[in-house]
This record gives structure tokens, sequence and C-alpha cells, in this order.
């Protein structure tokens, strides 16, 4: 049970290692400008091996004989998108594969929160399921330290491909796992992102290059004006600045500093109008070294 890319890439290892009898992902949705229906990547393997796949808009109790009739030993869920009903939790040996190293960061968001807060470390972690979030007891996990300068889009593949190890992992060695339930009192939640979560303001520079990681893709970062910062660098994190001003402009791109810091702005996207260069856009508002990016 699994839907985005990450689901996708855990699914191709389950199907070279394991009989996989169905798969059961989110509804087709309408996606770009002309929102044309496209099917979930985790669907979309699944046609490519001729497997059963099954998209309830939502799983209630008639659910149920559906999902027995396929006899199943485990039921693998990855990013699913739908909270689980103990009645389906009580069909197969239900595992889940969580893109953080619990109990730290159950929720929505893992991947984001692990980038925004500066961890050292990450990783996934195999768990059994049962009633609350992602709170069931450990049955395994892969760790690994976090590249300084990674994003959300390359940590998601990174953590996909160890997730997908580890379900083999957990699966092949089942019966000789000694579940670990989880320490309550070093838990942490993560909730689901919102467009807003990606303004930021020119207080910290280390602050803003966190974001524009954590939310790389989407929603990505912008400024109180609408202007989205689509490619940053941080350059230095102790300089004092007023926040937001122009410090010098490069071939590369434009210097601006931060209260505390400073990152250089490459490309941007106004409002309303397509990306284009930073340089391009200070020269198009006639702003100079010393004036306030806007």
């Amino acid at each position: 049970m699994g839907t985005p890319e990450y689901a996708k890439i855990i699914l191709e290892e389950l199907i070279n290692h394991h009989q996989v009898v169905a798969v059961i992902t989110q509804p087709d949705k309408p996606v770009g400008r002309k929102r044309v229906m496209t099917p979930p990547p985790a669907k979309e393997l699944a046609s490519q091996y001729q497997i059963d796949c099954l998209q309830p808009d939502s799983i209630d109790e008639s659910f149920v004989p559906i999902l027995t009739s396929y006899k199943p030993d485990f039921l693998i869920v990855a990013a699913y998108g739908q909270i689980l009903p103990q009645y389906i939790l009580d069909i197969a040996i239900p595992i889940n594969l969580h893109a953080s190293l619990l109990p730290r960061y159950r929720g929505a968001s893992p991947v984001q929160e692990c980038l925004l807060h500066g961890d050292k470390i990450t990783g996934v972690t195999a768990m059994h399921m049962q009633k609350g979030l992602d709170s069931g007891p450990i049955l395994g996990f892969r760790a690994f330290l976090l590249p300084q300068k990674i994003n959300s889009s390359q940590l998601m593949q990174k953590l996909s491909f160890a997730a997908a190890r580890l379900c083999i992992d957990v699966i092949n060695s089942y019966a000789k796992i000694n579940p670990l339930n989880q320490n309550g009192a070093q838990k942490s939640y993560c909730k689901k992102i919102k467009s807003e979560d990606g303004l930021v303001v020119f207080d910290s520079a280390q602050k803003i290059d966190a974001k524009f990681r954590a939310y790389y893709g989407w929603p990505g970062i912008y400024i109180e004006s609408g202007l989205k910062l689509k490619a940053i660098e941080l350059l230095e994190t102790q300089s004092c600045n007023n926040a937001g001003e122009i410090l010098s402009i490069d071939k590369d791109g434009v210097i601006v500093g931060c209260k505390r810091g400073s990152i250089k702005v490459t490309r941007v996207q106004p409002p309303g109008r397509r990306e284009m260069d930073s340089k391009s856009y200070i020269n198009g508002k006639r702003l100079n070294i010393g004036d306030i990016l806007f």
C-alpha cells in the first residue's frame, strides 16, 4: 500500500524478491495546468508488471473481503496517504516504512523536518503498525549521515532506496525479530506542509538555506512581496547586515544580506511571471547595491 515515488521504489524491490499479489494506492489525480488525470507512481509500476491495482477513494469495512481474497502474508505500507483502520491491519502482518528514525518526526513531513532542524543523521524505520500515528514497535532501521547541501528531493531518493533494502531484510528475518517499543519520551511530530510554509524573511541565512533545501520543488521559498527564490547559495552565517540589503552583485547573481549571514540569489520568479536570473530582475526593478530586495 503506497502512492508516491518513495512507494514505487520500495515496490520494485519487493517485486524483485517476493510475490506481490496486489497494490493498493490512491486514485488518479489531475496534474499540471491542463489537469490531465495521472496515475500515481505505484500504479504505473504495478501496471508494468500486470499486478492487480486497487484505488479506493477511502477504506472502510467493505474493503476487508476484497483485501482478504488475496490471502496476503504481509501488508507493506509506504506513504499510502490514508490512516488505516484496525480491521485492515488485522488482515496480515502490517509493516510501515517511515522516512525518519522513529520516534523522531512521526507524521506527514519527516524528510523536510530533518532538514529544517539541521540534523546530522537521518534514516528510515520499519515498524509494526498499530493504532496511533507512527507509534508501533520498531522492527529495524537504516541510518546514514546527511550530506551537508542535500535537498529534500535528493534525500527522498536516498531514503527510498534505504527503505527498499530495509523492507526486504525485515520480511526475510521477520520470524527472528524482537520488536522494540518506541521511547515515547523522545517522540516528536511533524505536520502536513502548506504553501504558506515557504515564506521566508531575511533574518537568518542559515534558516533560509534550510527552508530552501527542505521545501525544494514544493512549496519552494518566497519573500513577502511574493518573489520566489528559485536558486540560492548559503555564503556564510556570521556577518550582521540589514535584512534583505543587496550587498554586492557578481557574474553569477546577487548577494543579499540577512540580519545574520548572507546568501547568493541566482534565480527568481516574480508573481505571475516566468523564472529569470536575479540580475535581470534587479535591473528591471532598478535596484542596486544598498537597496532592499523586494
